[in-house]
């Protein structure tokens, strides 16, 4: 647990349910972060491909934390709010009448249901999915997951309308509140059962799905008053008042509230999303749309593109190859020669996504030569993470969603070098938050906003932090050549 100076003033709790790790976060309305609680979560893998999680370990660790959390702020009184972000995508199962859940919960990482979404892309499904939820046919998403239950888990066939199926958010607000079984818009956008225009879930989303609507919850805002905890968990109820998936949750932390604006999480893999405010996305570059936000009655979407490698490169160049003895190593090296000494990294580690998808796609190193050391190599790897989001600008621009900014996130992002070498690949203005937790922060501006604390997303711009700013400092010939040797090495892969 981590503290920070108390305050007299009401906290807002964000409870932070990841895929590796749940937290709990308190802050106050400003957007000062005054404590934390933080447990790991484990992993299931039963066999490859699958990777699964323990909803009741789920919801046991992440109420742990929050109560943590409200006995620092000196008890539920003191508590205005509660906001939840979640990993999206993962699917919970249970039992309306016991609240148990019927087999673990199937990660968004999952890839089981490959056989059913290539059988219905193969049935020619996709184009109408992708036009209705902006999302592509993929065992990524929720709805073949839940498919997947009812076809394979006899308990839910036998439970009939007793039956609860949710992402996390769902899952945490049904046990905080002891029966309220709802969905924020966000999340919902992700299941591929809800139109991305759409009030309420899509019948023939469902009907393609096999997934009964009775057995989904209630789609909602992703601020206002939900419900309030049970009075036993806590000592007193508090109100729930905000709900975003992560990475929606992290583009609000980012302050991505315009047209243009938008953030790059730099995790495992990178998430990028651009604000497109009330229009509706159309991807003709296999980017992916989704509902932003919807706070007051507008809903705003965002086009978003997933890097399948950027921090697990560090890490493989660290434990796999030895080239790092520290992560944080990297910099410095890299800042330690003027060039990669033509050494270029395709870092396919597990494919190639946006813009690319090219699943099959395996990592190269090529340009070797006796000139290269380990700082070329290094320095070339984290090369590859601008290239590849010069690539993908490239493609939001073409599907009319063009960065007017980019915001980094994410433990990657520490990177100073890295951060500039993308502001110069980009040829745009990059910013970088004291706070790099922005999933937590976009949660806590919702609740605040749904705890009547701001109007709207504009109000809460007061929570956002200090940034660091990235301006393009490369050379227009120096930005081309390296360009034209990544795409020579990419189209061994194209």
């Amino acid at each position: 647990m981590t503290d920070a100076t108390p305050t007299n003033a009401r906290c807002i709790l964000v409870l932070d349910e990841g895929t590796t790790s749940t937290r709990a976060i308190l802050y106050t309305a400003g957007g000062e972060v005054l404590a934390s609680s933080q447990e790991e979560l484990t992993q299931h893998y039963p066999a490859p491909g699958l990777v699964e999680h323990d909803a009741t370990e789920i919801w046991e660790r992440t109420l742990r934390c929050a109560r943590a959390m409200v006995e620092r702020a000196g008890g539920a009184a003191r508590v205005a709010a509660i906001g939840v972000t979640n990993q999206r995508e993962t699917v919970v199962a249970w039992d309306r009448e016991t609240g148990q859940p019927i087999t673990r919960a199937l990660v968004w990482q999952d890839r089981r249901t490959e056989d059913k979404c290539r059988a219905l892309r193969e049935a020619g499904h996709e184009a109408h999915v992708q036009e209705t939820t902006g999302l592509l046919l993929d065992p990524y998403f929720s709805a073949s997951k839940m498919a997947w239950v009812l076809e394979n888990v006899p308990e839910a066939k036998a439970l009939g309308s007793r039956l609860a199926f949710g992402t996390v958010e769902s899952w945490l607000v049904w046990k905080l509140t002891g029966g309220l079984h709802i969905s924020d818009v966000t999340n919902a956008s992700r299941t591929m059962l809800m139109a991305l225009t759409g009030k309420g879930w899509n019948s023939g989303l469902c009907d393609l799905f096999g997934v009964p609507q009775s057995t989904l919850p209630e789609i909602v805002p992703s601020a206002g008053p939900f419900g309030e905890t049970r009075a036993d968990l806590f000592g007193a109820p508090i109100a729930i008042t905000g709900l975003a998936g992560d990475q929606q949750a992290a583009t609000i932390g980012q302050g991505c509230f315009a047209v243009g604006e938008a953030k790059a999480t730099l995790g495992t893999g990178a998430f990028i999303l651009s604000n497109m405010g009330t229009r509706p996305p159309r991807s003709t570059h296999r980017l992916l749309g989704t509902v932003l936000s919807e706070v007051n009655g507008q809903r705003l979407f965002a086009l978003e593109g997933s890097v399948f490698v950027a921090g697990s490169l560090v890490k493989w160049m660290r434990d796999n190859v030895g080239l790092l003895e520290n992560a944080s190593d990297s910099e410095a090296m890299a800042a330690s020669v003027t060039d990669s000494a033509g050494v270029v990294v395709v870092p396919a580690l597990s494919g190639l996504g946006a813009p690319y998808w090219l699943a099959e796609a395996r990592g190269s190193i090529t340009g070797l030569s006796f000139a290269a050391t380990r700082a070329h190599i290094v320095r070339a790897a984290l090369e590859s993470i601008g290239h590849i989001f010069h690539d993908l600008a490239s493609a939001f621009a073409a599907d009319g969603a063009g960065w007017s900014l980019l915001r980094l996130d994410g433990g990657m992002s520490a990177n100073d070098w890295l951060a500039q070498d993308i502001a110069n690949m980009l040829n745009l203005h990059c910013e970088r938050p004291a706070d790099v937790e922005t999933t937590a922060r976009g949660a806590a501006i919702l609740a605040a906003i749904g705890a009547g604390f701001y109007p709207d997303l504009n109000g809460a711009k007061s929570m956002i932090p200090q940034r660091a700013v990235f301006e393009p400092a490369m050379l227009d010939t120096e930005r081309t050549r390296r360009l034209d040797t990544w795409r020579t090495a990419l189209g061994r892969h194209l």
